[in-house]
């Protein structure tokens, strides 16, 4: 749903996840935005590069350590950024429809489970 939403900000498949972690941590670098969204360096690099084609982001080389670039958005990026987060609360209400209290709950602590199990196996799969 996202996806098809997006194209109309000229976003491609999944490249707002990445938008939106930039602009909630501006000046963040490649490696810090892959290991925050669980994602490998090739995918992180892919999706910035579009980005930065699209004029979505500035990569700025790190004023101390000249081999590290940071991730900045331009103003286009902050303009959308609204715009994204508005559509994803959207689409969170939607799914939560006709959910009790309750449920909310037990969705919640299942999807931080879930969460938790794919950084455990993120931090083993790093590490070997």
């Amino acid at each position: 749903m996202s996806d098809i939403k997006f194209k109309e900000i000229n976003l491609q498949k999944g490249q707002f996840i990445f938008l939106t972690r930039i602009c909630e941590n501006q000046g963040i670098n490649q490696i810090d935005l892959s290991n925050l969204l669980k994602v490998d360096k090739t995918t992180t690099t892919k999706a910035t590069q579009k980005l930065i084609e699209a004029g979505y982001i500035d990569k700025k080389r790190d004023h101390i350590d000249k081999r590290i670039w940071r991730l900045y958005p331009k103003e286009k990026a902050l303009k959308v950024y609204s715009f994204i987060i508005e559509e994803e609360n959207r689409n969170i209400e939607i799914c939560f429809n006709n959910f009790s209290a309750e449920e909310k709950e037990l969705v919640n602590k299942l999807v931080k489970k879930m969460r938790e199990n794919i950084e455990n196996d993120w931090k083993e799969t790093k590490n070997f």
